[in-house]
């Protein structure tokens, strides 16, 4: 069987998927090789701002990222930063998921942030989301995930809660009309 990554792909959460945690949401691929894949939920904000988060890293924060919302990334390494963000730049530790679109994990590029000098547009989520090898191959033959490329606008124009219906519609689906029940013929 041929592997074929999703990587730079957006996975949007099937309405019949309710395990808790992934129930409607949106998660940018950010790796996906034979091993498994790593991604980060980019429509479910935490209950705390960017000024709450950097006070942790001591990066005193600009006016513009006070109110920022943080993301819940996914439940693996929830004490972990990683920013999304468009252009990727060249910071300390970052995984390039497409031309213009990079993951970073170190906090230089929220100090440049901070500074005015960091990307133009980006999110900061705790934690991400991992599969094993073939795990996520298999939710989606399960019918747990619609996939499809990452549109920038989903990602860093839109309020979060919009972003669910959004992706799936830039592909032509309106979720409004599938079932949350799974069936066989």
């Amino acid at each position: 069987m041929e592997f074929s990554s999703l990587k730079n792909h957006l996975l949007i959460a099937m309405p019949s998927l309710h395990d808790g945690l992934f129930d409607r949401s949106v998660i940018v691929v950010c790796e996906h090789n034979a091993e498994g894949a790593m991604g980060v939920v980019i429509n479910r904000i935490l209950d705390i701002n960017m000024a709450d988060a950097l006070k942790a890293i001591d990066i005193r924060p600009s006016e513009e990222m006070i109110h920022r919302p943080v993301y819940w990334g996914g439940p693996v390494s929830p004490q972990h930063g990683f920013i999304l963000h468009q252009p990727p730049g060249d910071w300390e530790s970052s995984l390039l998921v497409s031309d213009t679109l990079a993951l970073t994990s170190s906090p230089d590029i929220l100090a440049a942030i901070a500074e005015h000098r960091g990307p133009e547009q980006y999110l900061l989520t705790l934690g991400y989301a991992g599969w094993g090898e073939g795990q996520l191959e298999k939710e989606i033959s399960e019918n747990s995930w619609l996939h499809g490329p990452v549109d920038p606008r989903v990602l860093f124009q839109l309020p979060a809660g919009e972003r669910w219906q959004e992706a799936a519609r830039v592909l032509g689906i309106d979720m409004r009309l599938l079932s949350g029940a799974v069936g066989h013929a």
